[in-house]
């Protein structure tokens, strides 16, 4: 198996433990979660790709990323850049729903500010949500900005 195979497999793997642990209220799984570490280590790679407009702890060009899942869309706090169809998308942050928008923003929530063109390859994705999962909960991996 090709490294690329395995280290997809390895992030496809991830994100199934993602989507166990992440359930119903969107919430990442507790500190100390096994997720794969050379998955991780590729989901923050493909986060370089969102430096250009996000941080973690700080609204940029885009919102912060700090408390995303369970946030509902719209609503980073202190980011008022958002555009109207993101505000009245209804779209709470989890696993699933943050994968079908990384995969096609504009298809996801059309007229959307963020003309990111997507995270087509479905390894990278997985890999991109669970180091999210790992390192957006607030007082744990990461602080609000206001």
């Amino acid at each position: 198996m090709s490294s690329r195979h395995a280290r997809a497999a390895a992030a496809i793997g991830v994100f199934g433990l993602l989507f166990a642990s992440v359930g119903v209220a969107g919430e990442a799984g507790e500190a100390g979660t096994p997720w794969d570490q050379a998955a991780l280590r590729h989901g923050e790679e493909i986060y370089d790709r969102c430096l250009a407009c996000h941080a973690i702890e700080a609204n940029r060009t885009g919102p912060q990323h700090c408390g995303l899942f369970g946030r509902k869309a719209g609503t980073a706090p202190g980011f008022d850049g958002y555009s109207p169809a993101m505000r009245s998308s209804g779209i709470i942050w989890k696993a699933d729903t943050l994968d079908r928008f990384l995969e096609d923003p504009l298809g996801v929530v059309p007229k959307t500010f963020m003309t990111y063109a997507g995270v087509p390859d479905a390894a990278d994705r997985a890999a991109l949500v669970a180091w999210l999962a790992e390192v957006t909960r607030p007082g744990v991996a990461c602080h609000l900005a206001d």
